[in-house]
């Protein structure tokens, strides 16, 4: 039995993004002007912020960016070079554009419907900008933006998202752009309203009692040891894995799985995760739109025909969108109609 021809369910699939997806992404299709996407290890050098850091004593520099950062700010929160590394990363990260071609974000987006959530920790535009346009075709999940982001901006009177710097399409709706820099060791999300909200969205996600998660993929964040808030705050909203033994986790990481699974050890039911170097490995492209109707089929299926269910791989070829739109179609068109 294929997993196309499987009845539809409705149970939702949150995947949570690190930098190490944009980087994925990145590798596989070059930014459009042959930019690179910094990892938190090598920002500095690529935004070129060098020059700034020299400014501050060298005991308060790390290997991570965020590390040195949350150091800076502890040793003087009013340093005005403070905005001015903000500023220069701002605006190279507004500079990043996706290429023409399908990327594993337009992928991603596309593999995904809307009772589905993508939550994403990066600052770059490529999330934002492959959800954009790709929403037209089909059903797409709901984006949340936990640490900001150069494409969005933000209405406080509202409670509204839009891109960033521009107005509402009356012109009576202003969206300011979205903070960037955070002191990672003590982040106080409460502070800053579109922040707490785009937590609140993820929590609830997350939230046994108000939705109905059964698959979370965690692709390239590595949950440093550093970045002590967000991870309490998945894990009050994940709860004790001992009632966690009907979801499923899954990872994409390029570290060693015995790493990644010392990284996320708090959030797994006994053996129920899965663990992939590769996106085109996951569920998300060997059952794409159909990630939670292939759960149930594997793990509690209704019929012995649907224990053993084909999958139905997205190809790794495409050249254009429109190649991959008319693939999606028929899985869109059964959406449709059911």
């Amino acid at each position: 039995m294929n997993i196309k021809d499987v009845h539809l369910s409705g149970g939702s699939h949150v995947v949570i993004l690190g930098a190490g997806a944009s980087i994925a992404s990145a590798l596989r299709n070059p930014e459009k002007h042959g930019l690179s996407l910094p990892s938190m290890n090598d920002l500095p050098k690529v935004c070129g912020l060098d020059g700034v850091l020299n400014i501050f004593p060298e005991n308060l520099i790390c290997d991570n960016f965020e590390a040195t950062y949350s150091n800076l700010v502890e040793h003087d929160p009013n340093n005005y070079y403070l905005k001015v590394m903000n500023d220069m990363i701002y605006s190279y990260f507004r500079t990043l554009e996706l290429p023409d071609e399908p990327t594993i974000y337009d992928y991603l987006v596309m593999s995904l419907r809307d009772k589905d959530a993508i939550a994403t920790f990066n600052w770059d535009p490529f999330l934002y900008q492959a959800w954009w346009r790709n929403y037209h075709h089909g059903s797409s999940p709901q984006m949340i933006y936990l640490h900001g982001n150069v494409a969005v901006g933000y209405n406080q009177e509202k409670h509204m998202l839009g891109r960033a710097g521009m107005y509402s399409n009356n012109e009576s709706i202003y969206f300011e752009p979205t903070q960037l820099l955070f002191p990672v060791k003590h982040k106080d999300y409460n502070k800053d309203s579109f922040i707490r909200s785009s937590w609140q969205m993820l929590q609830d996600r997350l939230d046994k009692e108000k939705c109905n998660t059964h698959n979370v993929t965690i692709f390239g964040y590595s949950a440093p040891v550093t970045d002590v808030e967000a991870l309490s705050m998945m894990k009050s909203a994940w709860g004790d894995i001992y009632d966690r033994n009907l979801e499923q986790l899954e990872f994409i990481d390029i570290r060693k799985e015995k790493d990644v699974i010392n990284s996320w050890s708090e959030f797994i039911h006994t053996h129920h995760y899965d663990y992939w170097t590769s996106f085109f490995d996951s569920s998300l492209a060997q059952y794409p739109r159909r990630t939670d109707e292939a759960f149930f089929c594997h793990f509690l299926p209704i019929t012995p025909e649907e224990a053993f269910v084909e999958p139905n791989p997205v190809p790794l070829d495409f050249k254009t969108l429109k190649e991959m739109w008319d693939w999606y179609e028929p899985l869109i068109d059964k959406e449709r109609r059911q």
